[in-house]
């Protein structure tokens, strides 16, 4: 049995704890919060401390979840490493590039997994996409976004969040995660432009951005994220990946709203549109919800630990969806294209 500590306990460190809680691999040893959090009942016979390190170094857990804010993660990460724990890590894997490398370099140098919280790699409708897309040939187009009309407490999600990491590259990793998947060549360089549309944020920090992505196979992508009761709700969740021979496209009922955290993983309708044949509808109405997908996103980190998976490739990539990221928000602030 993996005994876990759970640090952060916001809408994905609960979700992870619950996976743990309802699998017999793991056994959940502690949690951790700054504040007492109002949990599902399940969770809510653990202890929970608000000091990390006190917590790691009492409890010695197999594994520890990294679900706090994106500023944490690194240090959280290696210093689980260094107390001799595998790790699961939220997206993004950090705030700077850096910060990424030294995480990838302390899994080098102590041996343990790290396995980085990129959900939809554990959704069959976005592995099928994926498939489908890459069936067709390239050099493709992504066109793909998130847009969040936020308000009251998601609102208050989305500002907390902002404090350390704008909206492009916090959900932007695993859409650019998705274009290099299909792509599976070299980023080459990106463009981004920003706005801040609200007064309740920093000075510095952008509420809506959008960036493009240019690849050495001919590839590019583009991805726009906005959070904040000002967002628009049309076509806010837009994912298209287009070649020469045809397009994938994921179509959302006209019900789906922007904010609900189901509507960012669930599909509905897959269309695979090709120029020879026409278009082929795949019904998703059976896909798993976020808290189904969370559960497979443990299972696979259960295999990894326990069938010792090499996931060298896994973290590279990790890494190489935050840099792009990265690069796009250095973008937005520079006003000039970045070379990566």
């Amino acid at each position: 049995m993996i005994r876990v500590l759970v640090a952060g306990l916001g809408n994905m460190g609960r979700s992870h704890a619950l996976a743990y809680h309802h699998n017999p691999a793991f056994q959940i040893v502690g949690l951790v919060n700054r504040s007492v959090p109002d949990l599902p009942t399940e969770l809510q016979g653990y202890s929970i401390s608000a000091d990390y390190y006190e917590a790691l170094a009492r409890l010695k857990p197999d594994l520890v979840c990294v679900a706090t804010y994106s500023d944490s993660h690194a240090d959280y990460a290696c210093a689980a490493m260094d107390a001799g724990a595998d790790v699961f890590v939220e997206k993004p894997l950090a705030t700077t590039v850096a910060d990424a490398l030294r995480v990838q370099a302390k899994a080098l140098e102590t041996g343990r997994r790290v396995v980085v919280g990129y959900i939809l790699r554990h959704h069959p409708s976005w592995i099928r996409l994926i498939a489908e897309a890459r069936a067709l040939g390239g050099p493709y187009v992504f066109r793909l976004n998130l847009n969040q009309q936020s308000s009251g407490p998601t609102w208050d999600v989305h500002k907390a969040l902002m404090q350390t990491t704008p909206p492009i590259v916090d959900c932007g990793v695993h859409y650019v995660d998705v274009m290099c998947q299909i792509t599976d060549s070299k980023p080459l360089e990106v463009r981004g432009m920003g706005l801040r549309l609200s007064h309740e944020i920093a000075p510095d920090m952008y509420n809506y951005g959008h960036f493009q992505v240019l690849f050495d196979d001919g590839s590019l992508g583009w991805y726009e994220a906005g959070w904040g009761p000002m967002m628009s709700d049309t076509a806010f969740f837009v994912k298209d990946v287009i070649s020469p021979n045809g397009a994938v496209s994921i179509r959302m009922p006209e019900s789906a709203r922007s904010d609900d955290i189901d509507t960012h993983t669930k599909t509905s309708l897959l269309r695979v549109h090709k120029v020879a044949t026409g278009d082929t509808d795949i019904s998703m109405a059976d896909e798993p919800g976020h808290q189904q997908l969370c559960d497979r996103e443990q299972a696979f980190v259960a295999r990894a630990i326990t069938e010792k998976l090499d996931l060298t490739r896994h973290i590279q990539d990790a890494v190489q969806s935050l840099a792009i990221c990265l690069a796009a928000d250095q973008s937005v602030r520079s006003g000039k294209p970045v070379i990566l």
